[in-house]
């Protein structure tokens, strides 16, 4: 029943999400570390705020132990990308953390990640499912037993950590500054280690959402319009110059600026690459997934770099940056990172390179937005999804990539591509896209055009089409 998305292994707890799965996985983890004779080596092990994540993650310990694998055990809450760094830092060959990120609040799940402290591919995790496929004989000892033989060591990183985003970032030009901001942590795992670099900024920091919810105070914890319209209200009725949301496990972001306004995230990937451009003069090129924006491309062309496109999946973004030595990866969706850095998506690096930018350029989130639209023109994007049944899946997986069946469209057809999803490119530089979702039930469709009007259009096209 374990079968890894785009983002891990994730579950309904209770349903999938259970001890004996869990511990399945392990034994596979165990299996393939024994197999290559890295088992001193060990693997760096977090969890999040989720229900049953701690717990879980002393299930996975105490299997690892008993298989003779040191377990690096982060004894905190701890964002996801302090795990990535663990395992980069650390030189193990794997890293787990538990985590389901920013789905609905009755998942949990397993991130994976391989050597370097990147998430794992299709390859790793395929080789873990396989194992687990095949049949795998259990061992389990109890995590003081664990502790007292050496195999479990509890483990510190934080300092670390933030000290290396610490050394990133132009400390000195936040200082001069004095920013007024507010944090969301949607009752996440970004407290601590955000505010502490924003703080030693010299920043004044409240927050807002960070008490222990595993509830998430009944909402998503994915940072949208939406689920942060506490916080941009009390940004203007308290005079914050920015407000920072950030998902489950602290590797999204979601801001909103000092009237109120929640900024996309493909424009805070935009803000970021043209910062780093034309403010910072450095040079690269950019990788994004097929459903983030493309006026990243027109950034990228107009500096002499190119911009990559790759599935959806933090893995691929990675793999690829790693692979053009990119400047910097992202999604559409809240999560990035940047050359120098882990070589996954960390909210936390983000947010302090984006205070980093308002405090080195003097200018507004908006201004800035203004200069980069005035330079490159403007899209915007509209997005819907849905859930379906098995058979209303099956069905649509016949038409779109079986029989390449397309919707009639009002604009002219450029290029249609299948590298995730149905993808259509329109000759006005507007596309749309029709994909499965990797981590949930879903049916997610995108469309970036001239107006979010136009937008809107050729999602209800599609959605008349799909019959969704």
């Amino acid at each position: 029943m374990i079968r890894f998305g785009t983002g891990g292994w994730r579950a309904i707890i209770g349903d999938e999400f259970i001890k004996s799965n869990i511990q399945l996985l392990a034994q596979a983890m165990a299996d393939e570390i024994n197999a290559a004779g890295r088992g001193e080596e060990g693997i760096v092990l977090g969890y999040d705020r989720r229900f049953l994540s701690d717990t879980a993650a002393h299930w996975i310990a105490e299997v690892l132990a008993a298989n003779r694998v040191v377990v690096h055990f982060i004894d905190q809450i701890a964002p996801t990308p302090l795990v990535m760094y663990g395992v980069m830092t650390m030189k193990t060959m794997y890293g787990m953390a538990v985590t389901a990120s920013h789905n609905p609040a009755d998942y949990n799940g397993i991130k994976v990640f391989t050597q370097g402290g990147r998430d794992a591919d299709e390859v790793a995790t395929g080789v873990l499912e396989a194992r687990i496929h095949a049949g795998v004989t259990v061992k389990t000892v109890p995590f003081e037993e664990g502790i007292s033989s050496g195999y479990i060591k509890i483990t510190d990183l934080y300092n670390a950590y933030l000290d290396s985003i610490i050394s990133l970032i132009r400390m000195d030009e936040i200082k001069k500054k004095r920013m007024k901001i507010l944090l969301d942590p949607m009752f996440g795992v970004s407290k601590t280690a955000l505010q502490t670099v924003l703080v030693t900024a010299r920043c004044d920091v409240d927050i807002i959402n960070d008490r222990h919810d595993t509830l998430f105070g009944g909402r998503l914890p994915a940072p949208s319009a939406h689920t942060l319209q506490k916080l941009s209200n009390m940004v203007v009725e308290e005079g914050y110059d920015l407000g920072i949301g950030t998902d489950g496990d602290a590797d999204r972001i979601g801001i909103i600026d000092h009237k109120g306004v929640f900024v996309h995230p493909n424009e805070i990937m935009m803000l970021l690459y043209y910062y780093l451009l034309h403010y910072k003069g450095e040079r690269g090129d950019a990788v994004r997934n097929i459903a983030t924006t493309h006026i990243l491309d027109r950034i990228a062309k107009d500096f002499g770099q190119k911009c990559h496109e790759v599935p959806v999946g933090f893995k691929h973004i990675s793999s690829k940056m790693e692979e053009t030595d990119a400047l910097i990866g992202g999604e559409s969706s809240g999560g990035l990172t940047i050359r120098g850095h882990i070589r996954g998506k960390d909210g936390i690096f983000a947010s302090a390179l984006l205070v980093e930018m308002l405090c080195v350029t003097g200018k507004t989130l908006r201004e800035l937005l203004d200069e980069i639209y005035e330079r490159y023109g403007r899209l915007e994007m509209a997005e819907f999804d849905t859930r379906f049944s098995a058979e209303k899946k099956a069905e649509l997986q016949d038409r779109l990539f079986a029989k390449k069946e397309l919707p009639t469209f009002p604009w002219e057809i450029e290029s249609v591509t299948y590298l995730d999803g149905c993808k259509i490119n329109f000759k006005n530089g507007g596309w749309i896209i029709a994909r499965f979702s990797g981590t949930e039930p879903l049916i997610r469709v995108f469309s970036e055009m001239e107006t979010h009007a136009v937008a809107e259009e050729a999602i209800s096209v599609m959605r008349e089409f799909l019959g969704v």
